[in-house]
């Protein structure tokens, strides 16, 4: 069954400039449908095209019959007034409508009409109210609650005192709760910890309707979509798997595409020649030659339709790294903060040495964002003190990105951070980090979040540093800006804190894990994947055997060879690059193998040499393994 049909579907916001362009595509019943794009391409319209929120001005939006959409976008105006418990139900304002239509049936026929029909439509309306979980609802919204943190405190708040993360947050555990047939997502987990995102995959996991969702968070694109939309140039482009496989995919048509584009143009070359020569024999009185130098032209003007492929220009800069001598880069000794009433942590003592790899995870709201402050001095432990080795040369990336000139455009701010940086020199700098053009000429204060983390970057990248400390590094960064960022970060030698919820980011980078959680850091010497795996287990083993909560110890720093794991994940990258290239080679020795299937000498030579290409791709496939292995240490 159809659930969204769209045809031709055209949508400008300024004369000659469509943002959706001859838009078509059909998604079904049951879908997992990632919807991906750069920023601009027409996602977020789509989605309110798709909810009638804004009209269209050409083609046709077909949603199934019956079926209700709900949209996580922008969060709707409640009375005020309203508690958070108030919005969370308004989500059973159906519920609420069936309940009285009931107790009206009910007086009636508790006043003796006894109409067999008056019967039937009770009964009709006490099945919707059961199916719809009139009964239960006191337990779907403490269920919903509990899984996206939404605490009993939070739920007697009024809606309109929350931060706009946690607005998306009710709002998201409402739209839940309606139960609508089609979800539509907006970058769902911008605003989750790593419990609720997690929370948030497994309902949909299990939802039986449809699902489309935009989002940059790779990890939750590869365990929830099935079939990835990407919107380019107004129109779409269609992949049949999850985020790793349209990746791989995009590459893989890029190159044949490339492929296809390079042999037309030596081909044209080639027929350029030949025109050239037979003018020239006209020219010389052979007559005849004229018209087919004029046929061979008209040839070649068709064969110019083919437009070159492009990609997006990759951002190349690299942190500076300065040269680290010593063991102790940072060590936290009875450290203790609170807010008033608000207790965050005490008694912590850990210790970084250099060229360690430390993600900082937990919940919103537990504290990693004010460790981090303190470890940069710009706020001051209750209690115990922070020791930075003698030769530590810190660099940070807050959560929020702030800057002294805000009205002065990007250019002028580069040269402030740079004493003696000539305009053309800061302007140099800002095209490595895609400001071109006139954007350079922007004031700061326009910028959405992730041009401003990335104009931040570009000032940091400059100095030569040791210690890099990331808050939420990723935040509000498409995935193009992501991956720039990561390659950055792989190039780095020196030692690295973060704090993220970006999973696919943390299982990259971190060789150690800190999470803070009920007021204190447990250590997990290992990376990520090892340490979801012993959450796991500790998970089964409370599920088994429930017994008293002990404080874990914390661990002592982690056996050396970050190193060599970090050396393995390079090959492993390249590796990985190697596998796909021989693949692409193996399909296209079948494509010639069908070709040549009436050859047989051709036939035979092709299944030599496809034989030999497998063997290196079983080889490959071993070094994967070994450098996987290597990699998780």
């Amino acid at each position: 069954m159809i659930e969204i049909q769209v045809k031709d579907l055209v949508k400008s916001f300024e004369v000659g400039h469509n943002v959706l362009d001859g838009l078509t595509f059909q998604i079904d019943q049951g879908e997992r449908v990632g919807l991906l794009g750069k920023n601009g391409a027409g996602k977020t319209t789509l989605f309110k095209i798709l909810t009638g929120e804004i009209d269209y001005d050409e083609g046709q939006v077909t949603i199934g019959q019956g079926r209700r959409v709900g949209l996580i976008s922008q969060i709707p105006v409640y009375p005020a007034g309203y508690t958070v418990e108030d919005v969370l139900r308004s989500a059973f304002d159906r519920l609420h409508a069936l309940a009285e239509e009931m107790e009206a049936l009910t007086a009636r026929m508790a006043a003796g009409e006894n109409d067999p029909a008056l019967l039937r439509r009770y009964g009709t309306l006490s099945e919707k109210f059961e199916t719809f979980g009139g009964y239960d609802t006191d337990v779907a919204v403490n269920k919903i609650a509990n899984g996206l943190s939404i605490s009993r405190e939070m739920r007697s708040q009024l809606f309109d005192s929350l931060s706009g993360g946690e607005k998306t947050r009710v709002n998201l555990g409402r739209l839940i709760l309606e139960d609508t047939d089609i979800l539509l997502l907006d970058e769902p987990t911008n605003h989750l910890d790593l419990h609720a995102t997690e929370w948030l995959e497994e309902y949909i996991r299990g939802f039986r309707g449809t699902v489309v969702t935009i989002s940059h968070d790779r990890y939750f694109l590869d365990r929830i979509v099935t079939r990835v939309i990407e919107i380019a140039g107004g129109k779409a482009e269609f992949y049949s798997g999850n985020y790793s496989f349209y990746a791989v995919e995009k590459e893989r048509r890029f190159q044949e595409r490339m492929k296809q584009y390079e042999k037309e143009q030596a081909k044209i070359e080639q027929l350029e020649k030949a025109a050239e020569q037979l003018r020239m024999w006209a020219f010389q009185g052979m007559d005849k030659t004229y018209r087919r130098a004029i046929s061979m032209e008209k040839r070649i003007e068709r064969m110019r339709t083919t437009s070159k492929p492009t990609q997006a220009r990759k951002m190349d800069a690299r942190f500076s790294t300065a040269e680290f001598h010593g063991d102790e880069v940072l060590a936290l000794r009875n450290l203790a903060k609170s807010y008033g009433d608000k207790h965050l942590f005490d008694g912590i003592n850990l210790k970084i040495e250099g060229g360690e790899r430390i993600a900082l995870i937990g919940d919103n709201g537990t504290g990693k964002s004010t460790l981090i402050k303190m470890i940069m001095g710009e706020l001051y432990p209750d209690d115990g003190r922070i020791r930075t080795g003698p030769q530590v040369r810190a660099a940070y990336l807050p959560q929020i990105v702030h800057f002294d000139h805000p009205d002065w455009n990007l250019v002028e701010n580069m040269m402030a951070a740079k004493r003696g940086l000539s305009a053309q020199s800061a302007r140099n700098r800002l095209a490595a980090y895609d400001f071109r053009g006139e954007d350079v000429m922007k004031p700061v204060s326009v910028l959405s979040g992730g041009e401003q983390s990335r104009l931040r970057l570009c000032m940091l990248m400059d100095d030569e540093i040791n210690f890099l400390i990331l808050d939420e590094p990723t935040n509000h960064l498409d995935i193009d800006s992501r991956e720039w960022i990561e390659e950055a970060v792989e190039a780095y030698d020196g030692t690295l804190l973060f704090v993220s919820h970006d999973r696919y980011f943390i299982n990259r980078f971190a060789t150690r894990i800190w999470e803070l959680a009920d007021g204190t850091i447990t250590d997990y010497p290992m990376g990520f994947t090892q340490y979801r795996q012993v959450k796991a287990q500790e998970e089964a083993e409370k599920a088994e055997t429930p017994k008293p909560v002990k404080e874990k110890p914390v661990t002592e720093r982690p056996a050396r060879g970050n190193k060599a794991q970090q050396a393995a994940r390079k090959q492993l990258t390249i590796c990985e690059r190697d596998i796909a290239k021989v693949e692409e080679r193996l399909a296209a020795l079948d494509a010639d193998m069908e070709a040549a299937a009436c050859d047989y000498e051709k036939l035979n030579e092709l299944v030599q040499e496809k034989e030999t290409v497998q063997a290196e791709l079983d080889a490959l496939y071993e070094k994967w393994e070994r450098l996987s292995e290597e990699a998780e240490g």
